[in-house]
């Protein structure tokens, strides 16, 4: 399986970022750790051995992002409205810098956004933000309000709120979104949602469900037994979903 590791300075988010690519060509899966996670968790974690064969066979090209969760949604020393600029520069980092690489790397027309807990949320806001740069999203025990809070899940922003909080949580501004392009382009996407019963965050999901059906939004919803919250789930969801 062919490896790259790439390492450059990001002008958006003025430090250095690191990623690790895996495959040669196929459709392109841009891949979000979870929680404060880092880019060669999932290699570590043997959630890329589970894609091997697809790798491998040519169908798909796997970009495992590094996090700043860190600076973001999980920096308690930082005001919130400060989190929430440092991840809208993440996306920027995402849109400006990532994308293009993968443009050069691979003419593959086909984007993937895929992530699981907290990386699920990163796949599905980015790509309902922006429905158009992709053709499927994958969001894997994922939460999708981070100012809800659930059990010993807090809310990642402390009670503040703004106009860029309310758009960066998709069961908040999708539900209102009334732009007749962008909900074409949404419904033209690809979109899975993968659960466990016993997850926290199964409500979270449910809300989403339920936005989709009311904006008559095609979807595919799956709950698993169990929380099915850790790696040894996401290995066989990633082989079945992506």
């Amino acid at each position: 399986m062919k490896r790259e590791y790439h390492n450059w300075y990001s002008p958006n988010l003025e430090r250095d970022m690191e990623l690790l690519i895996f495959g040669h060509s196929g459709a392109k899966v841009l891949f979000f750790p979870p929680r404060m996670g880092r880019f060669y968790d999932y290699e570590n974690w043997k959630v890329i051995h589970a894609l091997e064969e697809k790798i491998n066979n040519g169908e798909l090209q796997v970009y495992c992002l590094d996090s700043i969760d860190l600076e973001t949604f999980y920096n308690n020393y930082d005001h919130p409205g400060h989190r929430i600029y440092r991840h809208n520069q993440y996306e920027n980092y995402i849109l400006s810098e990532v994308i293009p690489l993968m443009e050069v790397l691979n003419e593959n027309p086909n984007i993937i956004s895929a992530g699981c807990s907290l990386g699920a949320y990163h796949a599905v806001n980015i790509a309902m933000r922006h429905p158009s740069v992709f053709c499927k999203v994958v969001g894997m025990s994922g939460r999708y309000d981070l100012t809800v809070s659930k059990g010993y899940f807090n809310d990642l922003l402390d009670g503040y709120h703004n106009e860029y909080v309310y758009f960066n949580m998709p069961n908040q501004y999708l539900k209102n979104i009334n732009c007749k392009t962008l909900i074409s382009e949404i419904k033209k996407l690809d979109i899975i949602l993968a659960i466990g019963k016993e997850d926290l965050f199964l409500e979270s999901n449910y809300h989403l469900k339920n936005i989709f059906d009311e904006k008559n939004i095609q979807y595919q919803f799956y709950e698993w037994d169990g929380e099915a919250h850790k790696a040894k789930y996401w290995r066989k969801m990633v082989q079945i979903y992506i």
